[in-house]
């Protein structure tokens, strides 16, 4: 392997042997045949995001000195459910209930004084883009991009960190455009504004699969979501102080970008590829002034492709979790919920239910739409329906469903903004009760199945040494 991506040890520790850095489960896909390495040089701009996009689902990408840049990047780390389950040390049937454990149950970082993270420093006289190998995604996007940095901040007010991702724009040798929905960074950034004051930022990248996965936690305001990433991997999470700001950040990532989200500034930032594979659409927005930089010798630079596999899992995965734990509070029969890739892990929700009464599917959908305001369409379906097979959904709408009866429509509520159908994120809601209708005969809507069929070992069944010459002579 070339030196400058060659992975130290496999970092595993805690719970269920989870991988705690970037690099040890790079080596965990190099040993099981998920890893490829493209060729030096590699175009940062479209060819470097259209490889990870053909190996997505499939394979991670490493790429050596792309655009002949002394940095490299990887990308797909994480575009499978079964993958990210065990870079957790856990099953994937387990993966929602850890998550919900852990948002439960977090577990307070250990600060150490001597990081990976800080082996070099860069302070005066740097560039971003000969700094860090920044690729250009999707055909129209404004320029490079940041695409996998987890955004900490902390709330003026009480000190509490937040963690999350947020698109970043290369605007200059030293600034980055940042898009803030409003969520708890904008809240902080809003608060700081207000006194006349910058707002002190970290961006982290090349972080551990349970950093990737606990930024996209849906809890309240002043909860760190660093707590969370240490109870899945089931040991609290190591961090450092960041050089120039009272800040924490992930001890063993790749690098960091410190940084002030600038008070009263704003400038042009995209348009950019989002999740729903359409363009956010450009506009003037907040701006992020770079102070320094901390790195691993020879860093990995993490990129996310927008719209693909691992920006939609990376979403739908804590999603699927805050929503199941809501719901069953309300509705215990709640067996699973999975928002489909179909509906770009945002907007499609199906939800599957043990039904004990008369009309409590359409109870289940109005919670389900007011788990999260993403929410568009709810289907909600029996037991004996794979709400992961979108095959088996379809069919239950086709033979369980009626319109007139079945539907339930919410015009003018809050949808997504990044929802190009919406106006302004303002839409319609819909949920569709694909559930056997109560009192129907028993055997009216028993599903077709040949006994035994599971249970036949194929491969001794068939014979393959005999063709149809030797069947008919």
């Amino acid at each position: 392997m070339d030196q400058t991506v060659a992975v130290s040890r496999s970092d595993q520790d805690g719970a269920g042997n989870a991988y705690t850095d970037l690099r040890g489960w790079l080596k965990r896909l190099e040993e099981t045949g998920r890893l490829a390495i493209a060729r030096p040089e590699t175009a940062l701009h479209f060819t470097l995001a259209g490889i990870a996009n053909r190996n997505d689902g499939d394979r991670a990408t490493i790429f050596p000195n792309p655009s002949g840049h002394s940095g490299t990047v990887v990308s797909g780390l994480l575009s499978q459910r079964a993958w990210m389950a065990e870079a957790l040390g856990i099953a994937e049937d387990d993966l929602l209930d850890r998550f919900h454990d852990a948002e439960k149950h977090p577990l307070t970082p250990v600060e150490i004084d001597d990081a990976p993270c800080q082996e070099v420093v860069h302070e005066n006289d740097f560039d971003l883009a000969d700094l860090l190998p920044i690729p250009v995604h999707n055909e129209h996007d404004s320029g490079a991009y940041i695409t996998a940095g987890l955004l900490i901040s902390a709330n003026p007010k009480t000190g509490i960190q937040n963690v999350a991702i947020h698109r970043l724009q290369l605007s200059g040798p030293r600034e980055l455009g940042a898009l803030l929905l409003p969520r708890h960074t904008l809240a902080f950034t809003d608060a700081a504004e207000a006194e006349g004051a910058d707002l002190p930022v970290a961006i982290v990248i090349g972080a551990s699969p349970a950093c990737m996965l606990a930024s996209q936690a849906i809890v309240p305001i002043d909860f760190d979501e660093l707590g969370i990433a240490g109870a899945l991997c089931g040991a609290p999470l190591e961090v450092v102080r960041c050089k120039g700001s009272h800040l924490v950040v992930p001890a063993r990532s790749e690098i960091v970008i410190e940084g002030r989200l600038r008070a009263g500034k704003r400038a042009p930032e995209g348009p950019f590829g989002e999740f729903p594979q359409y363009y956010g659409e450009r506009d003037d927005r907040h701006v992020i002034e770079v102070d320094r930089v901390t790195t691993r010798r020879k860093p990995l630079f993490h990129t996310i492709v927008g719209g693909g596999l691992e920006h939609l899992l990376l979403g739908g995965i804590p999603r699927e979790a805050t929503i199941l734990a809501a719901m069953r509070r309300s509705h215990p029969g709640v067996v699973d919920v999975h928002l489909s890739r179909g509906g770009v892990c945002r907007y499609h929700l199906y939800v599957k239910l043990k039904r004990r009464e008369a009309g409590e599917a359409k109870n289940v959908i109005l919670a389900a739409l007011a788990a999260h305001y993403d929410i568009k369409h709810v289907i909600v379906v029996d037991e004996d329906v794979d709400i992961h097979d979108p095959t088996e959904v379809e069919w239950a709408v086709a033979t369980r469903f009626q319109a007139d009866r079945d539907m339930l429509v919410i015009p003018g509520s809050q949808g997504s903004k990044l929802d190009p159908s919406t106006q302004n994120g303002l839409g319609c809601k819909t949920g569709f009760d694909a559930t056997v209708p109560a009192g129907s005969p028993e055997f009216k809507f028993r599903r077709i199945r040949v006994p035994g069929e599971e249970e036949i070992d194929l491969e001794a069944a068939l014979d393959p040494t005999v063709t149809i010459k030797d069947v008919l002579s």
